[in-house]
């Protein structure tokens, strides 16, 4: 299980545009790597909504965020022209990237146990070091929180 301190996972994932993006080519900006479970859902929808209405605050503390599901590429372009995310959005279809960074769970929904992605923040700095974790992210409040510890 990743920790603070902790060398985060190198990742390279496609955008919904074809466009390869990865933890090295952000090296040098503070990353917020975000793990959703899916497109276009309440809850989903909500979070990356609000990160956009904070993304200009994110961008003046130079801070990159990137957001991960297991939705395709096409799920992933409707879903940001849709709300307007100006921030990419990547495949991680096979889940490895999930399942690299610990967000890869065993849930249970209504009384049904299943394995998928549990909402989880991580903040790299600069070097590619992990500086904190949040899991089982609850969104109100959650991006506020964040720009107030960045």
């Amino acid at each position: 299980m990743l920790e603070p301190g902790d060398q985060a996972p190198e990742f390279e994932g496609l955008t919904e545009s074809g466009d390869a993006v990865s933890l090295l080519s952000l090296r040098g900006q503070v990353v917020v790597l975000y793990f959703y479970p899916k497109d276009n859902t309440p809850g989903c929808t909500r979070q990356a909504c609000a990160f956009r209405d904070h993304f200009e605050l994110f961008q003046k503390k130079d801070v990159a965020i990137v957001g991960i599901s297991p939705d395709g590429s096409d799920s992933h372009d409707k879903f940001k022209v849709k709300f307007d995310l100006p921030f990419p959005l990547l495949s991680d279809t096979s889940h490895k990237v999930a399942e690299a960074y610990g967000a890869w769970k065993e849930k249970s929904m209504y009384g049904h146990k299943f394995i998928g992605v549990e909402r989880s923040t991580f903040v790299i700095n600069r070097e590619g070091k992990i500086e904190a974790i949040y899991r089982k992210v609850k969104i109100n409040g959650h991006i506020e929180f964040l720009l107030k510890t960045l």
